[in-house]
């Protein structure tokens, strides 16, 4: 399963970019506007570090305005991926252009009948938010399974893209589902590190060695 770091912040994923493990970035709006500046430049830049898909997202509302939107996006560097939000809107501007040559991420999907829509129509991801279905007593994790059902029954080339990860369960979940992708802002990768027995493993390993080297002097 791949690893995509949610965050529109360079140094973030500069840090966790330099150790191997991330394989493209997520943004969407409410990201960008935290790191001020010039969108455009950091979405490059985020690119050249990470080297796999980067999605941006489209802030427009109607067909004609998210196409014209996603083709500057997809101009921006040749890893940017198309973010659209699921609206019928949306799911009309990603067949036009999906049908363009285009990569397009829908986002925002909350049930199997929204991803299935959008693999229909040619989506390169589809987003599903696990965490806000679980900030409403539904089980998120439940709709993962529910896609990859479906798009394993009828082959879609459609990537599940695992969003609203809030902890390194979620991440664990999806992959034994056979989720593609799950994207994750940088505290959560970080706490996959962490196990408090590796911690002290580590611990009493460099506590015996000092110990035999005391000794040997």
């Amino acid at each position: 399963m791949k690893l995509f770091l949610d965050t529109g912040n360079v140094r973030e994923i500069e840090a966790l970019a330099a150790l191997g493990i991330i394989d493209g970035v997520t943004t969407n709006p409410s990201l960008m506007a935290k790191e001020g500046g010039d969108p455009v430049a950091i979405l490059k830049r985020i690119c050249d570090i990470v080297k796999g898909p980067v999605s941006g997202e489209v802030v427009a509302t109607d067909v004609e305005g998210m196409v014209r939107e996603g083709r500057d996006i997809a101009a921006i560097d040749e890893h940017m991926v198309i973010k659209v939000p699921f609206t019928k809107a949306g799911v009309q501007a990603c067949k036009v252009l999906a049908h363009e040559g285009h990569k397009v991420n829908v986002t925002l999907v909350f049930s199997a009948t929204q991803a299935l829509l959008a693999a229909k129509v040619g989506a390169t991801f589809v987003s599903p938010f696990v965490g806000r279905l679980d900030d409403i007593a539904t089980d998120g994790m439940r709709l993962i399974e529910e896609i990859v059902d479906i798009y394993q029954n009828y082959e879609f080339g459609t990537e599940v893209l695992v969003a609203s990860v809030r902890h390194p369960i979620h991440i664990v979940q999806a992959a034994r589902m056979g989720a593609d992708v799950c994207t994750c802002p940088a505290p959560v990768i970080e706490a996959m590190f962490r196990h408090p027995l590796t911690d002290l493993g580590l611990e009493r390993f460099l506590k015996d060695w000092e110990k035999a080297q005391a000794s040997r002097a």
